[in-house]
């Protein structure tokens, strides 16, 4: 039941009746069940939420990992949910619960219950989740009353930021669909160069203010390429391009978005890592010896210090890549920005219901915050999402 709106969701049935009262059965369960199923509970939710992570690994010649990292998930939620039981105390239950979707264990962050709410008939956020854990706690105490009273003024309340919107820009995000071990693969480099000046001629010839390709859409290190770094300089006298591509300089590695506009380039780096993909979140000594057992002595990339913003005809962007783009930390401080475009690539773990999470997470932070967000993805759909 507390996975069954993501999964709704992946097969394209976003239902409010059915997915409300998905929501309110799990949180009903999680709260009144015992110790040992409630261990099991959290085991098979942190497999069904996060088995796509091992996906990755099938480009790193590392698939006899797939079981031993799923059941790194199914573990940790299975004795992160036990903890929450640590008291037979109802109310200390429900609070240590609450507590558990602000944790981000080894900085992975995509726990956020609160996700669920999103195509029901409540509002998406904390407060309506610590809500309804408590009304859920009046129910078990057998308080009917006071359940429904709760029920019925919680699915009243409306906590949003101003709509926003951009601008009349016009914003072109053809669609990718490379698979990862051919985008690897570098016999097939001409090709996927191609296409992507393809798609930058046709949203010129289209008159687009703007053309985004997707995360390290280039799969080399772009300021390393003269020849196509130049030309991508020329295609901007007449379209801004961002474009995703990897950033080398001093032996230092960066995932980074190239803005280039009026046959200029400014450079966006990714501010938060993928752990155990873009970085190894252990001190220097266990991630030294990871890297050379499992990447061949591959170094983490490097991070940015804060996000980048950007300005198209008056209008503030905010880059964003991927992983970063479903992290609180992206969208602190916005100031006057009211646009992110956010680029992926999802090639990594599909088919799966990563790209399904990934969405459902954008669109929480979209009404969080009151931003529109241009998702460019290679590996599945792209959209645009609206603060309302």
């Amino acid at each position: 039941m507390f996975s069954g709106p993501i999964f709704l969701s992946y097969f394209d049935y976003e239902i409010k009746l059915l997915n409300t009262l998905l929501v309110l059965f799990s949180f009903y369960l999680i709260l009144n069940i015992n110790r040992n199923a409630l261990f099991y509970s959290g085991f098979f939710i942190g497999t069904f939420w996060f088995y796509w992570v091992s996906l990755s690994l099938r480009y790193y010649d590392l698939i006899y990992l797939l079981p031993f990292v799923i059941l790194v998930f199914s573990l940790s939620y299975g004795f992160l949910f036990l903890l929450t039981a640590i008291k037979d105390n109802l109310f200390l239950r429900g609070f240590l619960f609450f507590l558990l979707t602000f944790l981000n264990p080894l900085g992975f962050n995509w726990f956020k219950p609160e996700i669920l709410l999103l195509d029901s008939y409540f509002e998406a956020n904390k407060y309506i989740l610590a809500f309804l854990l408590l009304s859920t706690i009046f129910l078990i105490k057998k308080r009917f009353l006071i359940y429904a009273i709760c029920i019925i003024l919680i699915s009243f309340i409306n906590i949003n930021p101003n709509k926003t919107d951009s601008n009349n820009l016009k914003i072109s995000l053809p669609e990718y669909h490379f698979e990862q071990d051919y985008k690897w693969d570098r016999k097939n480099l001409a090709e996927i160069i191609d296409k992507n000046f393809e798609q930058i001629n046709k949203a010129i010839l289209s008159k687009y203010d703007i053309v985004v390709l997707p995360e390290t859409t280039f799969p080399f290190v772009l300021n390393k390429q003269n020849f196509v770094f130049q030309n991508l300089i020329e295609k901007s006298r007449y379209i801004t391009i961002v474009a995703g591509g990897l950033f080398a300089q001093n032996g230092e590695y960066r995932n980074s978005s190239y803005i280039f506009k009026n046959g200029q380039v400014t450079l966006a780096h990714k501010v938060v890592l993928v752990p155990f993909g873009e970085e190894i979140p252990f001190p220097n000594f266990i991630k030294d010896f990871i890297n050379n057992i499992f990447y061949n002595g591959a170094k983490d990339y490097k991070k940015a210090e804060k996000p980048t913003d950007f300005t198209i005809k008056n209008t503030i962007f905010r880059n964003a890549i991927c992983y970063e783009a479903s992290s609180e930390e992206i969208y602190e401080d916005l100031g006057d920005v009211k646009n992110i475009i956010a680029i992926s690539n999802n090639a990594w773990f599909t088919p799966s219901i990563e790209p399904v999470l990934q969405k459902l997470l954008l669109r929480l932070y979209s009404k969080k915050y009151g931003v529109t967000i241009f998702h460019q993805i290679n590996g599945s759909e792209n959209y645009i999402i609206r603060p309302n």
